[in-house]
C-alpha cells in the first residue's frame, strides 16, 4: 500500500469510548478548568489578586497548549466522524451538538486573550484594583460564562458523538 493511502486515525483515548486520546484529554481537562476558574474568581473577590493573576495565566497557558494539540490532532491525525460513526449510521445529532459547542468554543478563547492582555496592560504589578477593574469584571464574567458553556457544550458533543 503506498504511503499516501495509509490512514492514520490518531491514538485511542482512555475513557473507553471511540474518541481519540486528545478528545479524551480535552474532555477531562474541561472538568478541571471549571473548578479552577471558580476558585480563581473567588481569590480575586478575597483580594488575592496576585494569586488570581498567576492562576489565570497558568490556566490560559495550559488551555492554549491543549487547544493547539487538540486542533493539530483533529486536523491531521484523527477523523472524529469515523470514530463517532464507524458504521455510517449518521451524525446529525453530533453535528448539531458540535455546532452549538463551536458557538462558545470559538469566541471564548478570543475573549480570554483580550481580558488577559488588557489586564496585563492596565493593572499595576502587583495587581490591585484601579479604574480598569469594572471593565475587567464585566469582560471576565462573560469570559467565565463562556468557558463554562464551552465546557458543558463540549461534554454534550462528546456524549452525543462517542457515548450515545
Amino acid at each position: 500500500m503506498p504511503f499516501a493511502e495509509i490512514q492514520f486515525d490518531g491514538i485511542d483515548g482512555f475513557l473507553g469510548t471511540n474518541a481519540s486520546l486528545m478528545l479524551d484529554v480535552v474532555f477531562v481537562a474541561m472538568f478541571l478548568v471549571v473548578p479552577v476558574l471558580i476558585y480563581s474568581i473567588r481569590l480575586a473577590k478575597q483580594g488575592k489578586y496576585q494569586l488570581h493573576k498567576q492562576i489565570q495565566i497558568a490556566t490560559a497557558s495550559v488551555l492554549l497548549a491543549a487547544v493547539i494539540a487538540f486542533e493539530v490532532d483533529m486536523r491531521f491525525f484523527t477523523d472524529w466522524e469515523l470514530r463517532a460513526d464507524p458504521n455510517g449510521e449518521g451524525l446529525t445529532g453530533a453535528w448539531i451538538a458540535l455546532g452549538i459547542h463551536l458557538c462558545f468554543a470559538i469566541p471564548t478563547p478570543i475573549l480570554w486573550i483580550v481580558i488577559i492582555v488588557k489586564a496585563l496592560k492596565h493593572f499595576p504589578k502587583p495587581p490591585i484594583p484601579n479604574e480598569h477593574s469594572d471593565a475587567h469584571k464585566r469582560r471576565a464574567r462573560i469570559g467565565a460564562y463562556g468557558m463554562i458553556l464551552t465546557s458543558i457544550t463540549g461534554w454534550i458533543f462528546y456524549y452525543v458523538a462517542f457515548i450515545a
